[in-house]
């Protein structure tokens, strides 16, 4: 919510710029940047390490991302940065709206990262809007993100012959289509609801790691628009063959899809994730 530690310190931020900053990163809500998905890209030149910023600026902007993610998430994220770009320095802010005016959020990207927080601005999006993350490793097991993938697999290695071959997707999807389709989409891979109650729970446990990452507030908001969309028996569960990292027949690229979710995985040759909770595009 906008009382959130997050959108609070979002706001002091917003509180905080100077009209030449505002300039620079400040935009009406309905702005098209924020709409953009991309695993990597710069959603304002400066990083956050430049000048441009104070360093009280940078303190605050921090706190924003401590407060989005639960403790092992940020921990991640920051590792993730380090890693990938050298750093939360070198990554980009925006801002749309006004705090206090019923449009706000906070927008941080970079390579391999997109978060948001939106104090429930958007209406019926949880997180606001398309997140992304990554990891630029090759190595799967060394992937900050292996774990998910740990978990989708336990659902494949549940299924019989039948439904695996009903699961395993030969080509996959340009990696930025994330768009929810709503009820009426078709969705790749097997249905989840014709598994049986516990492939299910084994489904319902990669939802769980998958939004591990967040804040709790996130993760129920997605809970809770997963659940208007049909909940976790909606959705369809695929597994991309052509891409075996390790030559284990653990998928490195799988997907989970329904009315109001997409939660899509490409750990190949390095991870790009996307996740696009909604009850409809925002």
């Amino acid at each position: 919510s906008a009382k959130s530690s997050a959108e609070t310190v979002a706001a002091k931020l917003y509180g905080s710029l100077s009209d030449a900053q505002k300039k620079v990163i400040a935009f009406g809500f309905d702005h098209p940047l924020r709409k953009k998905i991309s695993p990597n890209w710069a959603i304002t030149k400066p990083t956050i390490g430049a000048d441009f910023y104070t360093a009280e600026q940078r303190v605050l902007i921090d706190k924003v991302v401590r407060g989005m993610m639960s403790e092992d998430g940020y921990d991640r994220v920051m590792q993730q940065m380090e890693d990938d770009n050298g750093g939360f320095n070198e990554y980009h802010v925006a801002l749309f709206g006004k705090p206090g005016t019923g449009g706000f959020e906070f927008e941080l990207t970079g390579r391999h990262l997109t978060l948001r927080a939106d104090g429930n601005s958007v209406d019926g999006a949880a997180f606001g809007g398309p997140i992304v993350y990554g990891h630029g490793i090759g190595n799967p097991k060394k992937q900050l993100y292996y774990y998910q993938t740990q978990a989708a697999d336990k659902v494949f290695k549940s299924l019989d012959a039948k439904q695996a071959a009903a699961a395993s997707v030969g080509k996959e999807p340009k990696e930025t289509a994330v768009l929810l389709k709503g009820k009426t989409g078709s969705f790749p891979g097997i249905k989840v609801g014709e598994l049986s109650k516990d492939q299910q729970k084994l489904v319902e446990a990669t939802i769980k790691t998958v939004l591990n990452p967040y804040r709790a507030e996130d993760v129920d908001e997605a809970m809770k628009v997963l659940k208007a969309g049909g909940g976790v028996k909606s959705l369809n569960m695929a597994f991309y063959t052509a891409a075996d990292l390790d030559n284990d027949k653990v998928w490195d690229v799988w997907r989970l899809e329904g009315p109001t979710w997409v939660s899509y995985f490409r750990g190949a040759p390095h991870v790009h994730a996307f996740i696009n909770v909604g009850l409809k595009n925002v």
